[in-house]
């Protein structure tokens, strides 16, 4: 009987195993070796930037892709990307570098606080609960779930000013603290040349009188800067202005005439102070020479009298 039982599993197992290799084979599926190549040259941050699901999908859409067109590491930039199309023999497509830039310029000076917040520190959890702990309801709440989220300690809460702030060096635009801000407050814009960057830092869709009461500091969408843009950059939809970097040309002309300071400029030389006007002092004509009268020798003025008598 034991005999007969060992023979049984035997086959049994026999049989499993012929049934697996007959579907390992059918079934399998063989991987382009380039893409663990690609794979070796990436970072491996696994942060999402590129919009596959970490370094491993990246590599195979890569490998997949007919050019690389639209294709980019954030983090990695144009120095991997030129990697990855030596091994795949393809073009790299030149994009420009971005940085993560904090639309809010509410700072506890210009956004006074009218509550407190008494519940978990974070702004997914308070923004589902509550506009904020001022009256602007748009503005960056200052807890710091994007600080959490960023891989690369490239941003942080100033305590001063209780907004968030981006370190320019350390960001690689991967976008992590874009998706964790529940107010939409933190944006991807080109990095301009030198770093010199125009944005309108205000997301207020109040109406212009509300959202200046709620902070000094807020676009009210009065639509100056639109009209003095000559290159048609800026427009104003729903009460706030926004900056197509696309379109800018950096003539700084916006930023002069923002009522509210809304509009901010990074990395630019100081301005030239206009040279004050010198005082003009008019000519003063030539006084006319008195012509003095002739005096008459005093003799002669007596005969004359005597001569009338």
């Amino acid at each position: 009987m034991i005999l007969i039982a060992v023979i049984s599993l035997g086959a049994i197992g026999i049989v499993g195993a012929l049934l697996l290799y007959v579907a390992s084979k059918k079934f399998e599926v063989h991987e382009d070796p380039r893409i663990g190549q690609v794979q070796e040259v990436l970072p491996g941050a696994n942060c999402g930037g590129c919009g596959y699901a970490g370094c491993a999908g990246f590599a195979g859409a890569c490998v997949k892709a007919d050019s690389l067109d639209g294709m980019l590491c954030p983090v990695g930039g144009a120095p991997v990307m030129a990697k990855i199309a030596t091994i795949l023999g393809k073009e790299a497509s030149s994009a420009e570098p971005k940085v993560a830039v904090v639309r809010c310029n509410g700072t506890c000076a210009a956004r006074p606080r009218t509550n407190k917040f008494d519940g978990v520190k974070s702004c997914a959890v308070a923004s589902s609960l509550y506009g904020g702990e001022t009256n602007c309801t748009f503005g960056c709440l200052g807890y710091g779930d994007c600080v959490k989220a960023c891989s690369f300690d490239a941003i942080h809460i100033n305590p001063e000013t209780g907004l968030a702030e981006v370190d320019e060096d350390k960001c690689t635009a991967c976008g992590a603290c874009v998706k964790a801000c529940p107010k939409n407050v933190i944006e991807l814009r080109k990095k301009g040349p030198k770093s010199r960057r125009i944005f309108v830092s205000c997301v207020n869709k109040d109406k212009g009188a509300v959202a200046r009461k709620a902070c000094a500091n807020a676009c009210i969408g009065c639509g100056k800067c639109a009209k003095e843009c000559p290159f048609g950059a800026i427009t104003v939809e729903n009460n706030v202005a926004y900056i197509d970097y696309n379109k800018c040309r950096m003539c700084r002309k916006c930023v002069a005439v923002c009522p509210t300071g809304a509009i901010h400029e990074l990395n630019f030389p100081p301005r030239k102070e206009a040279a004050p006007k010198a005082d003009v002092e008019k000519p003063v004509a030539p006084a006319e020479p008195v012509q003095a009268k002739p005096v008459e020798n005093t003799a002669t003025e007596v005969k004359k009298e005597e001569i009338k008598k």
